[in-house]
């Protein structure tokens, strides 16, 4: 399904880039490419797309950086499959993957934040000739155990049920609005600039498959379906020498920096941080600039160019 008038009428002045498209998998995949030198791809997770990082675009293009931030096909103004089997995680990875070897991306920094870890760091893993760095937000990688708050009966369990959670996230774009609106700390500055342009790119219960379907790959226990992807994440995650950088949200509820910033720390010794922004789990919404700063002065260590 393709995004409605209203979806891609939003606000110009946050969002003025040109829409790009590539076709992976038999999928209308959108991205944005601004910039020139290395590249650096963002990637968001569930309900979110590109726009996400729209505070993220103009200090790294400015720093002399290829700024490449794709819609997962499912989200934003990529094709929004209507069967779920389009949505397994191997399948996403395999869309990510499709998208670097089109456009030939080599010395690639992965900016990989919720539902964009997994995947985000599952391309990387497999395609190691194209990335030279991390960046880790707000995510995980490995099979059990899941958050404490994806254990919770309410609300996560009850929204994911069969019936509930379609209902919910389906015909009421629960997620996309009252989900994120809670997940960010300047609630009122949220409402304000971009909680309609989020809504408003899923406007009917067909272009919201995605929003229940992914939480369905979280797993819970060891019958998970995605279970044999995360312990092979884990597993290949803890060899990775990629430099990295860890970057988390003080107020993060969904993956407090206690447990999976640490997590991260444990599997990648090597890693820079944790730092820590202000920011709940959609941190990018109230730490942009600062965390693209971050992300400059990482890159530019990498390079040399600072000490």
């Amino acid at each position: 399904m393709e995004a409605s008038a209203t979806a891609q009428g939003f606000a110009h002045e946050q969002w003025p880039y040109g829409p790009n498209y590539k076709r992976v998998n038999g999928w209308r995949m959108h991205y944005i490419d601004e910039g020139a030198g290395d590249p650096v791809v963002l990637l968001h997770g569930n309900p979110a797309w590109g726009f996400l990082y729209r505070k993220f675009i103009k200090p790294l293009t400015e720093a002399g950086r290829r700024v490449i931030v794709p819609d997962m096909v499912g989200f934003g103004l990529s094709e929004k499959p209507v069967r779920e089997q389009a949505h397994t995680l191997d399948g996403h990875i395999a869309n990510l993957a499709g998208l670097l070897q089109q456009l030939d991306l080599h010395n690639a920094t992965m900016v990989c934040h919720d539902w964009g870890g997994p995947t985000g760091l599952g391309c990387a893993l497999s395609n190691p000739d194209r990335v030279r760095a991390l960046v880790i937000m707000s995510t995980w990688a490995w099979p059990l155990p899941p958050a404490e708050f994806h254990k919770r009966i309410f609300p996560w369990r009850m929204m994911h049920a069969p019936l509930v959670g379609p209902y919910l996230l389906g015909h009421h774009n629960a997620l996309a609005g009252r989900g994120m609106y809670l997940s960010v700390v300047d609630r009122k500055k949220f409402k304000a600039e971009a909680q309609s342009v989020y809504e408003g790119i899923l406007p009917d219960p067909g272009s919201r498959l995605l929003t229940w379907t992914w939480p369905r790959w979280i797993p819970l226990d060891e019958s998970a379906r995605g279970l044999a992807r995360f312990e092979w994440l884990e597993r290949e995650l803890g060899k990775s020498k990629f430099p990295t950088l860890l970057v988390w949200g003080r107020e993060d509820e969904v993956f407090d920096h206690k447990t999976f910033a640490t997590r991260f720390k444990e599997l990648l010794p090597h890693a820079e941080g944790p730092e820590l922004v202000t920011g709940r789990h959609f941190l990018q919404e109230d730490s942009g600039e600062e965390i693209a700063g971050k992300i400059n002065r990482f890159l530019d260590r990498i390079d040399g160019r600072q000490s």
